[in-house]
C-alpha cells in the first residue's frame, strides 16, 4: 500500500475511534442484535409463532441492556439472577391480568421497588430494571395464566441467548476495553492537532469556525481522559500500571490544551485567556483574526503535522521517527528555538512538552522501544520519565443523606406518584395500551435528578415519538406484512437506538417508536389510531413525570445547580490545597485522583445545567450566565489540573523546587473559593467576601518579576496560578459575591 493509502487508512480508523471512544456503542448495538437474532433464530427452529417470537426479542433487548455491571463474573452472576426476577414478574402479571385495581397497585409497587433498588448499586439497579421491562411485556403480548408456561420457556431461552451473545459472540474485556479507550485518546489527541493546524493557518473568515473546532477537540479530549480515568481500575493489572497511565493520559491533555493556548496567543497582540477555549462564542484575543505572520511559520506548521504523525503511529519505529522525535524535544532547550518573536516560540516550547508527554504517552502504554537513535535531549527526556515512573510506582466518606431526602427514596417516591396519575390518566385514554403512559414516566425518570431535567428528557422523548410515528407508519405499510423482513427492520432500528442513545435521547426514542410500529403490525394489532394513541400517550406520561416531580419532594434546578456547584468548588478547593501544599514542600498528596474527582463533579454540573442552557429556553441571561459559570469553572478545573500535575514531578523534575512562598500566594486563591462556595450554599453565617489585591507574580518577590512565559515550568506555576485567581475572581459577579478590593487596586478577573 502507497504512503497515501496508509495515511487514509489511518485516518479512517482515527475517525471511527474518536467518533465512539472504545467502541463502547458499536458494542452494546451489536451484542443487543446478536442477542435477538440468536433468539429468533432458537425460537423459529422451536416452532414458535409470531406472538412468542416478539416476546423473544424483547426479553432478549432487556436482558442485554439492563446489565450495568464491568466485571465479567458479576455480569454472570446478575444475569443469572434477573432470569427468577423475570420469571416471577411475568408470573405476577399473567396472574393479575383479570384484576384490574390489584395489577395496577402491584405495578405501582413494583415501580418503586424497582426505583429504590438503585440504592444497592448496579446489580439493584439492574434487577429492578428487569422486574419493571419484564411485566410491561407482559403487558404487551398479553400474556394469560394459559400462555404463562410457554412464555416463562421463551424468556428463559431469551436469557440464554443474551448470556452466549454476551460472553461468546461479542465478548468484552475490561482489558479490552481500555485498550480501546487509548487508541480512541491518540486519535482525539491527532484531531485536536489537526484543528490547532487549522486555527494557525485560519484567515479572518475562517478563524472563528476554526476556534470552535479547537474548542470541540479540547472537550472531546477530555471525555476520553474521563472515560480512562473510569476504566482503569477493572482494566489494568495493578495499581502501579493504573496510576502510571493516569499520569500519562493527563500529561498530554494537558499539555494539548496549552499548546492549543499558546497558538492563540501568537495569533493575537495580548496573551490568549484560558476562557476563550471553554466558552462558545467566546472571542479571539486582539488581533487574533489575522493568522500568524512569522518567519518560522513554515517550520511551526511542519513540527505540528509531525508531531500529529508521532502520535497517529505510535509503533512507527526507524530513524526518520527517532529524527522527528529527537527535533521536537529538542525545542525543550532554549538554544534549540527558532528565530521568532517570544510568543511563536513559547509554541515551539509547548511542541517540545507536547513531544515529551507522547513519548511518555506511548512508553507508558506500548512499553520500551529502540533507544539507539536518541539525541542528548530525547534521552534526557526519558531519564526524566523514567524518574518520574519509579516515584509513582514507588478518602474519608462524605456523609450519606437518609429518609425521604436520600435520593433513591425520594425518586421512588415521585416515580410511584407520576406512575399512578399516569395510568389512571392512561386507562382513560385507552383501557389496553394504558401502560405506554406509564413506561414514560418511568423512563423520564432514569439518570435524572431534577425537574428541569425531568423536562427536557419528557420534551426529547415526546419530540422523538412524534418522528417514529411517522417512520412507524412508513414501514409498517412498506414491510409489516413480511415476518422476518420486518424483524430484520426491527434489528436495524435496535442497533441504531442503542448505537444514538449516549448521543441523542431523542433520536433513541425516534428509532424505539419506529420500531413498535412494525412490532404491531406483526402481533395484527396495528393501525394509525394505535401510532396516535402511542403519542397521546408518551405526552401523558412525560406530563404526569413533570408533576410528580414538581409537586412531590421536589428538587428545583435551581437547588441542584446550586449543591453539585457547591461540591465542585469543595473539590476545587481539595486540588488546589494539596498542589500549592506540595509545591511549597509539603508532604505528596494523591492529586491526580482529586483532580479527576474534580472533573466528575464538573461533568455532573454541566448535565445538571443542561435544562438551563437548552436552546428552546426562553431565559436567556440566565442560559448566558449558565455557560459562562461552567466555562469559568471548566478554566479552574484546567489549572488544578496542571498544577497538580505539576506538583507531582516536583520529587523527580530538575527543573521545579520547592517554594514556600507559594503557600501564601494560594491563600487568598483558597480563601475566595471558600468564600464564594459558602455564598452558594447559602450558609447563615456566610459574611466573607472575594478579595482581589496585586498579581500572584507580586506577591512573591517585592516588584514582580515580569510576565511569566510558558517555556519555563517554575514560571508556568505563577502562570496557571494567576490565571486560577483571575478565573476564581470572575465567578463572584455572576453569582453575586461581593468583592473587597485594596484602593487603587481594580478589579482582576477573565477578560472575555
Amino acid at each position: 500500500m502507497t504512503a497515501a493509502g496508509v495515511n487514509a487508512a489511518a485516518r479512517w480508523r482515527d475517525r471511527v475511534a474518536a467518533s465512539d471512544p472504545g467502541l463502547l456503542r458499536l458494542a452494546a448495538g451489536l451484542r443487543t442484535v446478536a442477542a435477538i437474532s440468536l433468539t429468533l433464530a432458537v425460537l423459529s427452529l422451536l416452532g414458535a409463532d409470531v406472538q412468542h417470537l416478539v416476546a423473544g426479542a424483547i426479553a432478549a433487548m432487556v436482558a442485554t441492556f439492563a446489565i450495568r455491571e464491568k466485571q465479567r463474573p458479576r455480569q454472570a452472576v446478575t444475569l443469572a439472577l434477573g432470569l427468577p426476577v423475570a420469571l416471577a414478574s411475568v408470573s405476577v402479571a399473567a396472574l393479575l391480568g383479570t384484576r384490574q385495581v390489584a395489577g395496577d397497585v402491584f405495578f405501582v409497587v413494583l415501580i418503586f421497588c424497582a426505583v429504590y433498588g438503585r440504592r444497592f448499586g448496579d446489580r439493584g439497579t439492574t434487577l429492578g430494571l428487569v422486574g419493571f421491562q419484564v411485566y410491561f411485556l407482559a403487558l404487551f403480548v398479553g400474556v394469560t395464566t394459559d400462555s404463562l408456561a410457554g412464555f416463562c420457556a421463551v424468556i428463559a431461552v431469551a436469557f440464554a441467548c443474551s448470556a452466549v451473545a454476551r460472553f461468546a459472540l461479542v465478548p468484552q474485556t475490561p482489558a479490552g476495553i481500555l485498550e480501546r479507550l487509548r487508541q480512541a485518546f491518540r486519535a482525539r489527541l491527532a484531531q485536536l492537532i489537526d484543528a490547532q493546524l487549522e486555527l494557525l493557518d485560519a484567515g479572518p473568515d475562517d478563524v472563528d469556525k476554526a476556534l470552535e473546532h479547537a474548542r470541540e477537540g479540547t472537550a472531546q479530549l477530555h471525555e476520553t481522559a474521563m472515560m480512562i480515568q473510569g476504566r482503569l481500575e477493572e482494566g489494568t493489572s495493578d495499581q502501579a500500571v493504573a496510576r502510571l497511565v493516569q499520569r500519562r493520559i493527563a500529561d498530554a491533555e494537558i499539555t494539548a490544551e496549552r499548546l492549543g493556548l499558546m497558538l492563540l496567543t501568537a495569533r493575537g497582540a495580548e496573551r490568549a485567556d484560558t476562557l476563550t477555549m471553554h466558552l462558545p462564542g467566546a472571542p479571539l484575543p486582539e488581533g487574533g483574526h489575522l493568522p500568524v505572520r512569522d518567519g518560522a511559520l513554515d517550520t511551526l506548521r511542519r513540527d505540528l503535522t509531525d508531531l500529529q504523525l508521532l502520535v497517529r503511529q505510535p509503533g512507527a519505529d526507524g530513524a526518520a521517527t527517532a529524527r522527528v522525535r529527537n527535533r521536537l524535544l529538542g525545542y525543550r532547550d532554549e538554544e534549540n528555538l527558532p528565530a521568532a518573536s517570544p510568543d511563536v516560540q513559547d509554541v515551539f516550547r509547548g511542541l517540545g512538552e507536547a513531544a515529551r508527554a507522547v513519548l511518555g504517552l506511548r512508553i507508558a502504554l506500548d512499553g520500551p522501544q529502540d533507544e539507539s537513535e536518541d539525541s542528548p535531549e530525547t534521552a534526557r527526556s526519558r531519564e526524566e520519565l523514567d524518574a518520574e515512573d519509579a516515584a509513582i510506582a514507588a478518602e474519608e466518606e462524605e456523609p450519606q443523606e437518609t429518609g425521604l431526602r436520600r435520593p433513591t427514596t425520594r425518586a421512588a417516591v415521585q416515580v410511584a406518584v407520576g406512575s399512578s396519575l399516569a395510568m389512571v390518566g392512561g386507562e382513560l385514554l385507552s383501557a389496553h395500551r394504558w401502560y405506554w403512559a406509564v413506561l414514560t414516566c418511568w423512563i423520564v425518570f432514569l439518570n435524572t435528578a431534577s425537574t428541569g431535567e425531568i423536562l427536557v428528557k419528557g420534551y426529547r422523548r415526546l419530540l422523538g415519538t412524534v418522528l417514529g410515528v411517522v417512520a412507524g407508519i412508513l414501514l409498517a405499510g412498506n414491510v409489516g406484512h413480511h415476518t422476518w423482513t420486518a424483524f430484520a427492520v426491527v434489528l436495524l432500528c435496535v442497533f441504531a437506538m442503542f448505537y444514538t442513545a449516549p448521543l441523542s435521547y431523542t433520536l433513541m426514542s425516534f428509532f424505539v417508536t419506529a420500531a413498535l410500529g412494525v412490532l404491531y403490525t406483526l402481533l395484527h394489532t396495528y393501525s394509525l389510531s394505535v401510532l396516535v394513541l402511542r403519542i397521546e400517550e408518551t405526552a401523558l406520561g412525560a406530563a404526569c413525570g413533570v408533576v410528580a416531580a414538581a409537586l412531590v419532594l421536589p428538587v428545583k434546578t435551581d437547588r441542584r445547580t446550586n449543591e453539585l456547584l457547591t461540591t465542585v468548588l469543595d473539590r476545587l478547593t481539595d486540588v488546589t490545597s494539596d498542589a500549592v501544599d506540595q509545591l511549597s514542600g509539603g508532604p505528596p498528596a494523591e492529586l491526580l485522583d482529586r483532580a479527576r474527582d474534580l472533573d466528575e463533579a464538573l461533568a455532573d454540573l454541566r448535565a445538571a445545567t443542561q435544562p438551563l442552557t437548552h436552546p428552546v429556553t426562553p431565559l436567556r441571561t440566565r442560559r448566558d450566565t449558565a455557560q459562562y459559570v461552567v466555562a469559568l469553572l471548566e478554566t479552574c478545573a484546567y489549572h488544578a489540573r496542571s498544577l497538580a500535575a505539576t506538583a507531582e514531578l516536583l520529587p523527580t523534575h530538575p527543573s521545579i523546587a520547592a517554594d514556600p512562598r507559594l503557600r501564601g500566594a494560594g491563600q487568598r486563591i483558597l480563601h475566595n473559593i471558600g468564600a464564594i462556595a459558602a455564598r452558594v450554599a447559602e450558609e447563615p453565617a456566610a459574611t466573607a467576601e472575594v478579595l482581589t489585591g496585586p498579581s500572584i507574580a507580586s506577591l512573591l518577590k517585592p516588584g514582580g518579576i515580569g510576565t511569566p512565559r510558558y517555556g519555563r515550568v517554575t514560571d508556568r506555576v505563577l502562570r496557571h496560578l494567576q490565571r486560577l485567581d483571575e478565573a476564581v475572581l470572575g465567578l463572584a459577579r455572576p453569582l453575586g459575591v461581593p468583592v473587597t478590593r485594596p484602593p487603587g487596586v481594580p478589579v482582576a478577573g477573565p477578560t472575555v
